[in-house]
């Protein structure tokens, strides 16, 4: 009648019934299970790479606590144990590089460099750190390497391994540290020497920014050969290579001409009231 529902001509027949005819006229087709088994893979490399993300920022953040360390190594009484301790913590670090490389078992590592770089990046910083306190001389790509070579601690590691996988994996680890994440992390190697010129001017130490500045200058100038044919992260970070150097040759500078007339005590305040300047200078927060 007027002013009624118009029914849809298949309200007659009940849901339930709707629902089973529906499921019989399409049944899972081999494009549909083809789909499935790409949703499972593409689940599976997803939820590894957030693994990925999460062992890269606890890489991080553990290279940054060891970078802190090792700035107490001028002022501290005995810098053996500052050494020490800071191996133990980079082992730390290592075991955490380990569970990347045992992700990354069968995979193509630069499918998920993204998410693991920038944990790389501060662990060649805090070893090129410990490096330079050890030798006064820059790491090799090759001697990080050779660190990140890993093996089976124990039986119980290798059989819980094992029956994760249907194929038996073998029980040695590596993870290289490409080219890019080197280069990048000796960059940022540039920002920490320059505080550890300031703070050894003062606490005395009148040889060290001679050394570092001379160092610096041979990285800045490798640095400038690659020029803009490297990638452009390392073109970038070059800038602030430059003002790293720049600041640690004010300080050889006011040592060398002014360093008999300031008090020792005063040397480190007259440089950081002068960095201040040359970031003013630089457009720089």
């Amino acid at each position: 009648g007027s002013g009624g529902f118009r029914k849809r001509k298949h309200d007659n027949f009940p849901h339930g019934q709707r629902r089973e005819e529906k499921e019989n006229v399409n049944p899972p087709s081999a494009l549909m299970t083809s789909f499935k088994s790409f949703q499972m893979e593409l689940d599976t490399r997803h939820d590894k790479y957030e693994r990925l993300v999460k062992l890269s920022r606890d890489i991080t953040i553990e290279s940054k606590r060891t970078i802190f360390l090792l700035h107490r190594f001028t002022s501290a009484p005995n810098g053996e144990e500052i050494l020490n301790e800071s191996e133990v913590k980079l082992d730390a670090v290592r075991r955490k590089i380990k569970q990347v490389a045992q992700e990354l078992i069968g995979e193509d590592m630069y499918q998920f460099h993204r998410a693991i770089s920038p944990g790389l990046q501060e662990y060649v910083e805090a070893v090129s750190f410990q490096y330079f306190i050890k030798t006064r001389s820059l790491i090799s790509v090759e001697e990080i390497n050779k660190q990140l070579i890993f093996t089976a601690e124990d039986k119980e590691e290798t059989t819980n391994m094992t029956s994760n996988c249907h194929d038996k994996q073998p029980h040695t680890w590596s993870l290289k540290v490409t080219p890019v994440d080197y280069l990048l992390g000796v960059a940022d190697l540039t920002g920490e020497l320059m505080r550890l010129c300031i703070s050894s001017v003062g606490n005395g130490d009148i040889d060290t920014p001679f050394e570092l500045s001379q160092f610096l200058r041979q990285i800045y100038d490798g640095f400038t050969f690659i020029g803009n044919t490297g990638p452009y992260e390392v073109s970038k970070k070059l800038y602030t290579l430059k003002q790293s150097l720049a600041k640690v040759e004010n300080a050889c500078y006011t040592l060398k001409v002014r360093g008999s007339e300031i008090p020792k005590h005063m040397l480190a305040d007259v440089f950081s009231t002068k960095t201040e300047l040359i970031d003013q200078e630089d457009g720089l927060p």
